[in-house]
């Protein structure tokens, strides 16, 4: 499991951990991790030219004494002060003492354009909105060479508790962030620019509530449903899936094709796409008398495909079990019934969906994920799976937001989604809670697109022939 945490929190630690070392240890430990990812990556230390862009902050000495290491090793290196007066002090000492040089930020861009390696260490964990102007030809410059851009702490120009990127930021190859990761390096936009993440252990010590939690293969192995021996279908759980329409009974399909796979012992369908769903999925147990009259269910999916539906909807809403909304069932949810609900919700927007829920422009959600999914999950008093390149998840009474990057771009494709609401719903009602469900579904469901693709393009219903393949390349962790 990575965690992550708020600027405040690594900032309290990290007073909390100076106050019991030497005065500058903290910095050199950050620096030797930051000089050996450096190295790691050139390779070939002795003889590589390595360009420093210098900010004021505390990243500037981390690079400047990182620089320092790596001149001591051979490298040529070059520190490039944004702020001369503002500088470092003891990091600059220590890279001329080690043979380093300064340069202006006049001969930057052509130091840049012949550097192997361009270490940025230009903002640190506070700054906000984009890069200043002085330092935005040096992005550029670094994005148009050939040189690897290394990040310190994070890139310059992101904001690190929010994902935003407001204005120009410098895309890095790699970031070296120290004691935790940090929400803008997991969740998008600002992951993008984030490159690869490695962290460095300097002994802080944190809270036991992060702000942002991302899964990885052993968390979501622990969390899958595993029927007992005395288990039969209904004790595994039956998942109810009310979706479809004379116009959209492809919907209907890819729902419960995923539901199919996700754990539940039995799948009931509900709606007018009845002979479509038998007739590629015999085992579904169908039903043309409403949701009411379906049967015992231990959990609901409604809303894929639904069109105008809302008596649906409505019914769905009213049972006493958990319940996903998706699609045309979040337009067509009453917003009071949703939060009247005693039983878990699940809302299952993408950008549009939570953008038009909000009342404010898609791309307002999409620059602020953190911020819109958690709004979302106060405002209606449910869990809201935002999908996107980062799937976010957040239950309604706060605490640490889940954070899933298994996806790819290729299940931007239609009925993708449908397949991810089927999965998810059979995961509640086959026990797991809203804010579990929403998380391993969207791991599975994005780990299914990888296998599926494979560099290709593919289609919704090969997503879900995906999903054994990744719920077993999951389990195969524990042996």
């Amino acid at each position: 499991m990575r965690t992550a945490y708020s600027v405040e929190t690594v900032r309290a630690a990290e007073r909390e951990l100076m106050a019991r070392l030497p005065d500058g240890a903290l910095m050199q430990r950050a620096a030797a991790g930051l000089a050996a990812a450096c190295a790691d990556l050139l390779g070939r230390v002795y003889g590589s030219r390595v360009v420093l862009l210098v900010g004021s902050g505390d990243n500037g000495g981390d690079g400047l004494y990182a620089g320092a290491r790596l001149a001591r090793r051979g490298a040529g290196v070059t520190a490039v002060l944004l702020a001369p007066e503002r500088t470092h002090a003891g990091g600059l000492a220590a890279l001329r003492r080690a043979g380093g040089s300064v340069a202006g930020t006049g001969a930057a861009e052509e130091l840049i354009e012949r550097a192997d390696l361009v270490v940025d260490g230009i903002v640190g964990i506070g700054g906000k909105g984009g890069l200043r102007p002085d330092a935005v030809p040096l992005a550029t410059a670094a994005e148009r060479s050939r040189a690897a851009v290394v990040a310190v702490d994070l890139p310059s120009g992101v904001d690190v508790d929010t994902g935003q990127v407001t204005g120009v930021a410098l895309r890095a190859d790699l970031t070296v962030t120290f004691g935790t990761h940090k929400p803008g390096l997991l969740v998008d936009p600002a992951r993008e620019y984030a490159g690869s993440v490695r962290l460095v252990d300097i002994g802080l010590e944190l809270p036991d509530e992060p702000d942002l939690v991302a899964l990885q293969h052993a968390d979501v192995a622990r969390l899958l449903p595993v029927p007992s021996a005395e288990s039969d279908k209904y004790r595994r759980g039956v998942v109810g899936i009310a979706a479809g329409s004379a116009r959209y009974p492809g919907a209907a399909v890819l729902a419960v094709s995923g539901a199919l796979r996700g754990g539940a012992g039995a799948v009931r369908y509900v709606g007018p796409a009845g002979d479509a769903v038998v007739a590629r999925f015999p085992e579904t147990l169908v039903s043309d008398q409403g949701p009411k009259k379906a049967g015992r269910v231990q959990a609901w999916v409604v809303g894929p495909g639904a069109g105008d539906d809302a008596a649906t909807v409505a019914q769905v809403l009213a049972a006493d079990v958990p319940v996903l909304i998706d699609a045309d069932g979040l337009r067509l949810a009453e917003a009071g019934a949703v939060r009247a609900r005693t039983a878990p919700t699940l809302m299952t927007p993408h950008a549009g969906e939570a953008a038009a829920l909000l009342g404010v422009a898609r791309e307002e959600v999409e620059s602020a994920r953190l911020a819109s999914v958690r709004e979302l999950a106060g405002r209606y008093g449910a869990t809201v799976l935002l999908k996107g390149s980062t799937t976010l998840v957040a239950g309604p009474s706060g605490g640490a937001v889940r954070v899933n990057a298994t996806g790819t771009s290729w299940l931007a494709t239609a009925g993708s989604g449908d397949v991810l609401s089927g999965l998810t719903g059979s995961l509640l009602a086959a026990g797991l809670s809203a804010l579990d469900a929403g998380s391993v579904g969207a791991y599975l469901h994005g780990l299914a697109g990888r296998f599926a693709a494979d560099g290709a393009p593919m289609g919704a219903h090969d997503v879900a022939a995906a999903i054994p393949g990744a719920w077993r390349d999951v389990r195969d962790v524990e042996g």
